[in-house]
């Protein structure tokens, strides 16, 4: 079985690549930059752009499942070749695919889910590596800005997508199927605050930014006005859905998901004083 793995430079590609090596299967790495890539040993990295389909046609030489991401990793634009690449991959003879969705059916999606494939989507809530944006702050002054201290959230641990993937992808009964994955706590940003104290050893302050301060500093990012109106909009009310703990990753794979206090301490390193 040789499964192709698309965003394989990826927070959850990288995962799923390690994963489907340690269980013993032929993995196809697909990267724009393979010099670069820096991944396990014992996968094959090639080179492929989503963007550009006919470079896609050896990578796919062989292939049996395939991770697919839905969007251009140069702004995350939503990917506009989707017929092309079921196409070639039904030619191909692949049979299943796992999609790491968003919520929204895009140009991928939907040619996906009216192919003959056997597809599964992944959608995940908030990552728990989101976490990361705050190391320098708490690396360097033991503070955390941000708005929306009670905002909640049931954020995942990245190993436990990889792991809904592949099984799904090296396993039967998942076709056809759209899986919400969450971790198994609802965490408000407090909560993450004080986990990173507790675990790290550090005395950390929340400061709460206001609507106000919160939109100039995404201003001063960079960010347009309809992705901090969308940003923070999307924090002062979440979906349900961000926030309702589901047993997913546990019923798939047979163990509990991990909690962000396993996360964190996976991650000390980049919290600790310079």
């Amino acid at each position: 079985m040789t499964i192709l793995v698309t965003g394989a430079t990826g927070n959850v590609g990288r995962h799923i690549v390690n994963q489907l090596l340690k269980a013993g299967h032929h993995v196809r790495a697909l990267t724009r930059n393979p010099s670069s890539a820096k991944l396990p040993e014992g996968g094959e990295v090639v080179y492929g752009d989503l963007t550009e389909p006919t470079t896609l046609a050896l990578a796919l030489n062989g292939v049996t499942g395939i991770h697919l991401i839905t969007f251009n990793s140069d702004g995350y634009t939503p990917l506009q070749t989707g017929p092309e690449i079921v196409e070639l991959a039904q030619k191909a003879g692949v049979r299943r695919v796992t999609v790491l969705w968003n919520g929204e059916n895009g140009p991928v999606e939907r040619v996906v889910e009216a192919s003959d494939l056997e597809w599964t989507f992944l959608q995940p809530v908030e990552f728990m590596s989101n976490a990361l944006q705050w190391a320098d702050s708490i690396r360097l002054k033991g503070i955390v800005r941000e708005p929306y201290g009670n905002s909640p959230s049931a954020m995942i641990h990245v190993t436990d997508i990889a792991s809904v993937a592949v099984a799904a992808l090296i396993g039967d009964g998942h076709a056809g199927k759209t899986y919400t994955l969450t971790g198994p706590e609802v965490l408000t940003v407090f909560d993450k605050v004080r986990i990173l104290g507790e675990v790290t050893g550090r005395h950390i302050q929340f400061f709460e930014l206001t609507e106000d301060q919160a939109r100039e500093r995404m201003r001063e990012q960079g960010a347009p006005e309809d992705a901090i109106d969308f940003v923070l909009g999307w924090y002062a009310n979440p979906p349900k859905s961000a926030y309702t703990v589901v047993p997913t990753v546990e019923q798939v794979t047979g163990r509990p998901a991990r909690t962000f206090a396993q996360w964190v301490s996976e991650h000390v390193q980049y919290f600790k004083n310079p």
